[in-house]
């Protein structure tokens, strides 16, 4: 059974040629509903040549090309805005390189009926890495519990890349005051859609380290987004306790 909801999943990509063609074909093969739209920072391997023949050869296949590489976030808010113009009622998130499974995709979209912003997380029960270095899971584990305490929510993966957006979810979120651009702008959307009163549920994922090409994510990328996090969670605090000082001071 289908969901009669337009669905597309924006595949963000940068020199992933070894990976594209197989991570849409099973996307297809699995939820032959769903389009995707590729969003390439123009690579130099050649991965936006690969997607534009995959979407000459099949229609619900559509490709953007960025002309330079300009973080994670950037592509994603090409992406949805292209999705958002075009009438798509479900808008979702996953990684070009194999990490998130298609086949998995089904747990998001059933979620998806009774939440605002469903996200594939590996920190919730019944969720895994596979093929991670003990190092790593400490590192997104504690970055998780980090954001968790200074910004006081309770999603245990607000860093996951693998989601589905409700239309209305981004449209009342406000993308164009997003600012962030790198990695730290899945916890950025994470926020802003709970500040809004709307829901997020965790459905339990298994994630699993590419096989080919190289990741993204370093030692430095990580710590700039602890350090935006940190800067967003203090001024949260700040206007928590301002307006406690108001609602005191009122009669």
């Amino acid at each position: 059974m289908h969901d009669p909801d337009r669905t597309v999943m924006v595949l963000p990509t940068f020199n992933e040629a070894g990976n594209i063609a197989l991570i849409i074909d099973r996307l297809r093969r699995t939820e032959p509903d769903v389009d995707v739209l590729v969003v390439d920072d123009g690579s130099p391997d050649g991965t936006g040549r690969i997607a534009d023949e995959l979407a000459s050869a099949d229609g619900q296949v559509h490709v953007l090309h960025r002309t330079a590489k300009g973080g994670l976030g950037a592509a994603y808010l090409t992406g949805f805005r292209w999705c958002l113009e075009r009438g798509y009622d479900v808008i979702g998130e996953m990684d070009a390189d194999g990490s998130h499974q298609p086949e998995q995709l089904r747990r998001l979209r059933v979620a998806l009926r009774e939440a605002d912003l469903v996200i594939g997380s590996r920190w919730v029960r019944g969720g895994s890495v596979v093929n991670w270095p003990w190092q790593r899971e400490v590192l997104s584990r504690g970055g998780n519990l980090y954001v968790r305490l200074l910004l006081g929510i309770g999603v245990r993966d607000a860093t996951a890349g693998f989601r589905l957006y409700r239309r209305a979810t981004l449209e009342k979120i406000q993308l164009d005051e997003v600012r962030s651009t790198g990695y730290v702008f899945q916890t950025d959307l994470v926020a802003r859609t709970l500040r809004a009163g709307l829901t997020v549920r965790e459905v339990p994922i298994e994630f699993v380290e590419r096989v080919r090409g190289e990741s993204k994510m370093s030692g430095q990328v990580a710590v700039e987004s602890l350090k935006r996090i940190t800067y967003w969670g203090i001024r949260e605090r700040w206007q928590q306790l301002l307006h406690r000082n108001v609602r005191a001071g009122q009669p």
